[in-house]
């Protein structure tokens, strides 16, 4: 019996370490693929790869950021979250900014990808939880000062971003819209900042969830009548690595994903350019790649009944992501040489308006199901259709 059941663990530890670093090891060996098509002049396969290198090693990061946001709880979990994924965000934009010597377009496609990060993270990531998690339950409940308070922020940020736009359909100069672009962005970062303080400090409770997991209470309950405690983790090497080595291998890893963004921006840009492919389609394919680790997170956490944990990412995240995003690619273009005009198309300030708009609406009442998230994801491929066409 005991050599039946020492063949079986044998037979299951290469499936199980598969499963555990397919992420990590897939995405080193397809970074060498990228980087050797990239140095053979092949921008079209090296594109294609960098891309899915930068995804599965995003992946990664979001499994070890996972993981400290459990260790240090909400709201600090979520914002470690969002922090990282949008540190792969401006990695991205920035070296897509870089292009713009070569490639004018290239600025269309990054104002595009500041817009598009925030409609993919409220439609796509909070559409396709929300569905998931309504599919397996028929409501799932979370805090609503938490989506009250980020609706309220997104769209205090949204009009903030209106202000270079107007000034730039308006019939003003390039210079004006230059010189409100960098206020508006110390603007958001002093919002930013509040914000931060609001949410780890004086407000924490309104970002925590107000019920506990029912998937969570059921484990904790079998767990207890089998006195057992509940691993998720326990084969997993960075679970058990102290917490300050986890942040030093995401650091790492950011660093790596940095190599491959100018790889994917160096040739990816020819490519969008070759392929006829709009700014905005362009700009709406860099923000997927960018939000697609924080897609998996949140679905996992839906289908755990862990809503609250969806509804800080996806809204953190959409936060952060304008907040955050703008004014430090504002500085690190203003250090490279590069102006970033914040003049948004129409299309791009109406879409992000009405997805804030449903947020707040879909959220308000505390409650979710799976028609809210259809919802979203309705209204991001309408968004989709117009921005490969517009």
């Amino acid at each position: 019996m005991d050599s039946h059941s020492n063949r079986i663990e044998a037979h299951s530890e290469p499936s199980t370490f598969l499963e555990n670093y397919w992420d990590i090891f897939g995405g080193i060996l397809l970074a060498i693929v990228a980087y050797y098509f990239h140095i053979a002049d092949n921008p079209a396969i090296s594109t294609i790869f960098s891309a899915l290198a930068i995804i599965s090693l995003s992946i990664t990061v979001s499994e070890v950021a996972d993981i400290l946001a459990e260790r240090l709880d909400e709201p600090y979990g979520s914002f470690v979250l969002t922090f990282t994924a949008v540190a792969v965000e401006i990695i991205l934009l920035f070296n897509i900014m870089l292009q713009v010597s070569t490639t004018p377009a290239a600025m269309q496609t990054v104002q595009g990808g500041i817009i598009s990060a925030v409609i993919v993270d409220m439609n796509v990531l909070l559409g396709l939880a929300v569905f998931i998690g309504g599919l397996s339950f028929s409501e799932q409940q979370h805090n609503e000062d938490t989506s009250s308070s980020y609706t309220t922020i997104l769209y205090v940020a949204s009009l903030g971003l209106l202000v270079p736009s107007i000034l730039g359909h308006s019939g003003h100069s390039e210079k004006t819209v230059e010189q409100a672009s960098y206020i508006i962005g110390f603007l958001l970062f002093f919002f930013y900042l509040t914000i931060l303080i609001f949410q780890t400090k004086t407000h924490i409770h309104f970002f925590k969830a107000t019920a506990k997991s029912r998937i969570f209470r059921y484990k904790r309950r079998l767990a207890a009548e089998e006195g057992q405690e509940i691993e998720e983790h326990e084969n997993y090497i960075f679970e058990k690595l102290p917490t300050l080595v986890n942040f030093i291998v995401i650091f790492l890893l950011i660093f790596l994903i940095g190599v491959l963004a100018e790889i994917f921006a160096h040739d990816g840009m020819h490519e969008f350019k070759s392929l006829g492919l709009s700014a905005g389609l362009a700009g709406l394919t860099i923000a997927i790649i960018s939000v697609a680790p924080e897609i998996f997170t949140a679905v996992k956490a839906a289908k755990n009944d862990q809503i609250q944990r969806v509804i800080n990412i996806a809204m953190g995240a959409s936060t952060v992501s304008i907040l955050l995003t703008v004014p430090s690619l504002l500085v690190l273009g203003y250090i490279a040489g590069v102006h970033l005009p914040l003049n948004f198309n129409p299309l791009e300030i109406g879409a992000l308006i009405f997805t804030i708009i449903l947020a707040w609406k879909t959220t308000d009442d505390g409650e979710t199901n799976y028609f809210e998230g259809i919802s979203h994801l309705m209204l991001f491929l309408c968004y989709a259709v117009i921005a490969a066409l517009y």
